[in-house]
């Protein structure tokens, strides 16, 4: 592979420049999952949406990621990467497009389910091309990009919608534009995958647990879920408790908060990452109650302070818990029986991103957002505190 890359045709990127481009593509793509986040409020007082409704709009994008993941996951090892790619950026200009557009929550809905199915597509086969061209840094890129992307799309998002005009259409269009472009560029990118037959065959879900990973797996899932169901309540219900808290309309404090969180646990992948699997879980499970009690303080005390430091440091069990977590489980199975294991661990992931804030959000018109959030706040912390228990268990054991 590498003699064909390096003895590659005229106009055809080089392998640096293809990297870099990878790297921006999928930032891109990050960048647009979390760019309706800042607007919820926005939508909300627009079209009286209930809480219920947006983190249903929500939702309909984490799941449709899901089933993506699931199924053309894999496809671009049959078919290669640009046609797949291509056709997640389509996908992500008709979502953005009907973004723009969008004047009922129905728009809302069948945008996000757009852009998850192809987020979910971009994922899995930008994240393959990665490896293809550096298998030494493909991996740590592969967890940085979507994190800081949506930490720099939330926040992005937040600033246009506070103070620039056009306050719903404005990032859609500016993300639009880099897009188009991006998908004109994809062509010039190194292909590095040759066509070979099973493509249709590959888009049946492959869930596989193997015997002696079920005890490791079922170690971290309570954390997992811990971790992705405070991430989809940032996502999805976080602007709301900021204007409660605070009083204030404006849809900047909703970004900030997106991007204390993603950010922070982009930073604790990368201090963690020569850690054993076990070390780095005990450690993020503990900041992750850590931070999310201090956050909880913070809403009781109505301090946005306090509040962005317990984010900061739950962030740092947020990522660092995923990226434990799939360390700790993955690297237990020969290759050929990793992309089953994955499958399951994703859809942990991604059911705990959704359905707890639909629970949520069914909640809040009759327990009120402040209790809401106690439960959920107290749901997370037990949970972490069961992948926490059960691994200083398991290193007990090992001495």
């Amino acid at each position: 592979m590498s003699s064909n890359l390096d003895a590659r045709p005229k106009g055809v990127m080089t392998r640096r420049a293809a990297i870099i481009f990878q790297i921006a593509t999928l930032g891109t793509v990050a960048m647009f999952a979390s760019a309706p986040t800042p607007l919820y409020r926005i939508y909300q007082d627009h079209w009286h949406l209930s809480p219920v409704m947006v983190t249903t709009v929500f939702s309909a994008y984490a799941l449709s990621l899901l089933v993506a993941l699931l199924t053309v996951g894999g496809l671009s090892d049959y078919i290669g990467r640009r046609p797949v790619m291509f056709s997640a950026l389509i996908l992500n200009v008709l979502a953005l497009l009907v973004f723009i557009t969008a004047d009922s929550v129905v728009a809302l809905i069948t945008a996000r389910t757009i852009q998850g199915f192809a987020t979910g597509i971009a994922f899995g086969t930008i994240g393959a091309a990665m490896l293809d061209l550096n298998r030494a840094h493909g991996s740590l890129m592969n967890s940085l990009t979507p994190v800081t992307g949506t930490g720099i799309g939330a926040l992005l998002s937040g600033v246009l919608v506070s103070y620039a005009p056009m306050p719903t259409k404005l990032v859609y269009l500016l993300l639009l534009a880099v897009t188009l472009i991006q998908a004109i560029l994809l062509w010039w990118m190194p292909e590095t995958v040759a066509r070979r037959p099973g493509a249709w065959a590959s888009l049946r879900p492959i869930v596989t647990v193997p015997p002696h990973v079920r005890q490791p797996l079922t170690l971290v899932s309570p954390g997992n879920v811990a971790v992705w169901a405070l991430g989809g309540f940032y996502l999805s219900l976080m602007p709301s408790l900021l204007r409660l808290i605070t009083g204030s309309n404006s849809p900047l404090l909703g970004g900030i908060a997106v991007t204390a969180l993603t950010l922070s646990g982009a930073a604790s992948m990368l201090v963690a990452r020569k850690w054993p699997g076990t070390t780095i879980l005990i450690r993020s499970m503990v900041c992750l109650i850590l931070g999310v009690v201090i956050t909880l303080g913070g809403v009781y005390t109505q301090s946005i302070p306090q509040l962005l430091v317990g984010t900061v440091i739950a962030g740092f069990g947020f990522g660092a818990g995923f990226f434990g977590s799939i360390r700790t489980v993955v690297l237990l199975v020969p290759a050929h029986e990793r992309a089953g294991l994955l499958s399951v661990i994703f859809i942990i992931c991604y059911l705990a991103f959704s359905l707890p804030t639909i629970v949520a959000g069914l909640a809040i018109p009759t327990l009120g957002l402040p209790l809401t959030l106690d439960i959920y706040g107290a749901a997370v912390i037990v949970l972490a505190a069961i992948s926490l228990i059960a691994a200083l268990a398991s290193v007990r054991r090992a001495l």
